[in-house]
């Protein structure tokens, strides 16, 4: 039995560390599985292209042959274009591939939200997320701009989302897991107010004054951010970092890339994606 599904990385408008309410834009960087199942098998075993542990893929096939009540076990295997631990959703991307996958392996479906629910608690079962990341699971998912509240698990908007992005890749990785949780939670007034900004659809001003506040809360420098902001409405942190994304026409992005490329690291230009995840098959 086998199956085969892709799922988009996401950058952030409102980190949901601070409120537990979150937001996100899915972006065209992709991540694949492929899952191959053998009945009478018990060991599920994962690999990936980059250097990175792969507790949380193996945990997402096991959690959804559970849902069927399915005995199995196989690969799983994982090929990606986003930069782990960067604040893309790399972890978020993997998840959705890998239960869509195995949805197709064993030619059975879900509800698009169930269905990332899934990865979800896999996500927090394997311990890389710290409030569950429905914000970035959902974008990855259902593509284009979600607002959830992830201390209920609830999907409050979804709508479309059509911008270019430009996102700089600092030479350095940072787990979301290991940051520093109390710090960040002192800037929850002003993420509150960011919230309500995105909420009324300013997502430009949502996510510049959500990244500020985090910069500061986890000591990070904001410079590539207001460089940023001489040529575009919003930019800001990306997740816990280190990566800054901008939004705004294709224009003003080319701006952005160019003053980002003085950087050390990686500059990325790229569009929103409102397609979401897949199976190979075009079935979410």
């Amino acid at each position: 039995m086998r199956g085969d599904a892709s799922a988009p990385g996401a950058a952030t408008v409102i980190n949901a560390i601070a409120t537990l309410q979150g937001s996100a834009f899915a972006v065209d960087l992709r991540t694949e599985a492929t899952v191959e199942l053998e009945e009478g098998s018990e060991k599920i075993e994962g690999k990936t292209d980059v250097d990175v542990d792969t507790t949380l893929i193996e945990t997402c096939v096991a959690r959804t042959l559970d849902r069927f009540g399915l005995e199995a076990g196989g690969r799983v295997e994982t090929t990606t274009e986003i930069p782990p631990e960067s604040g893309l959703k790399s972890s978020s991307a993997a998840a959705n591939a890998t239960v869509l996958a195995t949805l197709d392996a064993v030619d059975e479906t879900l509800e698009p939200l169930e269905a990332t629910l899934v990865g979800v608690e896999a996500a927090r079962e394997a311990g890389v997320t710290i409030t569950g990341a429905l914000d970035d699971a959902a974008a990855s998912a259902l593509g284009g701009v979600v607002l959830t509240d992830n201390s209920s698990d609830e999907l409050l908007n979804r709508e479309q989302f059509d911008r270019h992005v430009a996102v700089y890749v600092p030479d350095e990785r940072a787990a979301s897991a290991s940051t520093d949780v109390e710090r960040s939670k002192n800037v929850a007034p002003v993420v509150r107010r960011a919230f309500e900004m995105a909420r009324e659809g300013d997502y430009a001003d949502a996510m510049t004054t959500n990244g500020f506040a985090y910069c500061a809360a986890l000591g990070r420098d904001a410079s590539p951010a207001v460089d940023a902001l001489a040529h575009v409405e919003g930019a800001g942190l990306s997740g816990t970092g280190p990566s800054f994304a901008a939004i705004g026409d294709r224009g003003s992005i080319k701006e952005v890339a160019k003053d980002w490329k003085r950087l050390k690291g990686k500059v990325l230009t790229l569009e929103t994606d409102n397609r979401g995840a897949s199976t190979n098959s075009g079935t979410r």
